[in-house]
């Protein structure tokens, strides 16, 4: 599963793999037009363009947009560097086409971009996908399957976030004139076919020729040149660190198929980098950023008392559509591979420290919600205790999970007032102490090494301090030495991606169709690798057999009663310490543009489906 393009980080899962014939060749493959989640796609062979865009939509314009940190590469392969602004690293993007194209109407389910088809055996043990015959590079060479295959290769080889989603692909070959077929190394995995229409293809000549200073390109290596894709955008200037600008190219080979109608509606796109959100946010109130997305509750409920905004220059927007199916745990994470964070009791002791009724009416208004589930928000969190399906399916692996999930539905510790405050933290002294540790003076000792206990909380921005400085005066009050490290963009991903950290905050996304990126997330085989996204140092094997039986479901129905289960015990182990979420996005944008009525199902559709009022004009 995966993040697609400009939502929220958010992870997109394909379940059932169902659509229609491109080909009705009866010695050829039965080659489909996309994939879909449940039963048949929406959209059949010869639709026009999707139902939430607007096919009259003019283009013009452009759109200045932020982003917070820097940036020091182009390569949209690597993982390493801090990749631009605009350049997906899953589904389609700005500047690169994928295989497939999301529906954003659709809980998941993708159309033929890049690909005019895709064709799998039943047992699923391959998938091949067709390239679309007038589908071009920015130079006007053709997309084709060997340019499929190196850059499946080389994202293979050089992202450790594909080496585990696509763990299973053992290769990709081309086989035919427009064809690519990629195999599988087990069967009746639904969602592969599926997710290999997400990563970005990129040209194999241009980055096996020479760059402007004569030089060979290697794509192993960031880089500031600009790229070459297949995509509606051209990078048309870099200023490294500070600002990008995307122009929409008028020979964009797929500006009339019918998942692009309406879509791509802006002449330029650009972003400018600012190392603080609070300047960033004075940046979009004087102009210079057209559009924000803003994720603190006490500046939009109180912060846009300037004129522009009191007069309807700049409109505010609360969307639920982006969380109407996305699952968010926001948390702090300890990590496991240090020696203090082992004992589950400690880890469950941690979130008896933190105090999120009293900060969420003194920092936020009341505007959060506490995250109870790894699933929060959607039908696959768990609550109460475990019934039908899913107490089968945690009886079958009982003797691997915590005995409390079959007995004690999770809960938060509930603060808020000096009282409870003072319970929770004395609950937390009993945790510690059946950890085997001691208070001694004003230090919190282990009673076996006399080691003080000490965590440091490491941040990329200054921007949630706010939250995490109370809670460490907290655990300060029961003898933790607790500190809180801010470091700059490139030091916090290089730090996170090698798992140097006592604690970090951090978020995951999920969708109604959980699948191999839970591997990522929490599976012993991630636990070691660089780069996964299993920050926790998560390595059970309780919680590996429940990834398993997710990705193997042979219904929807066994897919959402193992989830549940999956959510239980991983809060049963108190991995994290869970935050908070809202159920709206807040939106404020400048009166230069126009979207359609109705927003997409699933998506805010922010710039892929806006269009700017001065366009044509």
């Amino acid at each position: 599963m995966a993040l697609s393009r400009l939502k929220a980080g958010l992870v997109v899962s394909l379940f059932c793999l169902l659509a229609m014939p491109v080909s009705s060749k009866a010695e050829e493959p039965q080659f489909r037009i996309g994939t879909a989640i449940l039963g048949d796609l929406k959209y059949q062979p010869g639709f026009k363009h999707f139902d939430y865009v607007n096919p009259d939509a003019p283009k013009g314009g452009e759109v200045k947009l932020s982003s917070n940190g820097t940036f020091d590469t182009l390569n949209p392969v690597l993982y390493k560097g801090n990749q631009v602004a605009g350049i997906s690293a899953l589904g389609a993007g700005l500047v690169f086409d994928s295989l497939l194209k999301s529906a954003d109407d659709e809980i998941s389910s993708s159309y033929g971009l890049l690909a005019e088809g895709v064709s799998y055996p039943d047992d699923i043990a391959s998938a091949t996908f067709r390239l679309r015959p007038e589908a071009k590079w920015a130079d006007g060479q053709p997309v084709t399957p060997e340019d499929v295959v190196f850059s499946f290769d080389k994202a293979k080889e050089l992202n450790p976030l594909f080496t585990s989603y696509y763990s299973h692909v053992t290769r990709a070959e081309k086989t035919g004139d427009r064809d690519v077929t990629f195999y599988f190394d087990e069967k009746n995995n639904r969602e592969l076919p599926s997710i290999l229409g997400q990563f970005p293809i990129v040209p194999k000549h241009w980055w096996e020729g020479t760059g402007p200073d004569g030089k060979p390109r290697d794509i192993s290596r960031t880089t500031l040149e600009p790229v070459m894709g297949s995509g509606p955008y051209k990078i048309a200037s870099v200023s490294p660190g500070s600002t990008i600008r995307y122009e929409l190219r008028d020979d964009y080979w797929g500006k009339d198929l019918p998942v692009n109608v309406g879509e791509n509606n802006f002449k330029s796109i650009s972003y400018t980098y600012f190392a603080d959100n609070d300047v960033e946010f004075e940046a979009f109130r004087g102009g210079t950023i057209d559009y924000w997305q803003d994720n603190v509750a006490s500046r939009w409920v109180t912060g846009y008392d300037f004129p522009a905004a009191k007069d309807g220059r700049i409109k505010r927007e609360e969307v639920p559509n982006p969380l109407r199916a996305t699952g968010v745990m926001q948390a702090l994470v300890p990590n496991m591979r240090r020696d203090q964070f082992k004992d589950e009791r400690v880890r469950e002791a941690l979130n008896y420290a933190f105090d999120f009724e009293e900060l969420n009416r003194t920092i936020a208004f009341n505007q959060y919600s506490r995250i109870n589930s790894f699933f929060f928000g959607t039908k696959l969190a768990s609550s109460g205790l475990p019934q039908g399906d899913e107490l089968n399916i945690l009886n079958e692996i009982k003797d691997k999970v915590p005995a409390e999930v079959f007995t004690t539905p999770y809960s938060n510790p509930v603060g808020g007032d000096p009282q409870k405050s003072r319970d929770n933290l004395r609950k937390a002294l009993d945790l510690f102490k059946q950890a085997g540790y001691v208070l001694k003076g004003n230090q919190m000792i282990n009673a076996q090494t006399n080691k003080p206990l000490s965590i440091e909380i490491l941040l990329g921005s200054p921007f949630v301090e706010k939250w995490v400085l109370p809670y460490t005066q907290n655990l300060k009050k029961i003898g933790i030495n607790a500190t809180v490290r801010t470091v700059d963009s490139s030091q916090y991903i290089n730090r996170v991606q090698n798992f140097d950290y006592d604690m970090i905050w951090t978020v995951w996304a999920q969708t109604l169709n959980p699948g191999n990126e839970q591997i990522d997330f929490w599976g012993t085989a991630s636990a070691t690798r660089s780069g996964s996204r299993n920050f926790a140092g998560i390595s059970d094997p309780g919680i590996d057999a429940l990834i398993k039986k997710v990705i193997f479901a042979k219904d929807v129905a066994e897919k959402d009663a193992t989830a549940k289960a999956l959510d239980r015990v991983l809060l049963a182990h108190h991995y994290v310490v869970p935050l908070f979420y809202t159920t709206s996005f807040h939106i404020a944008y400048w009166d230069k543009f126009q979207h359609p009525a109705q927003l997409p199902e699933y998506s805010i559709g922010f710039p892929d489906v806006w269009w700017s009022k001065s366009a044509g004009k």
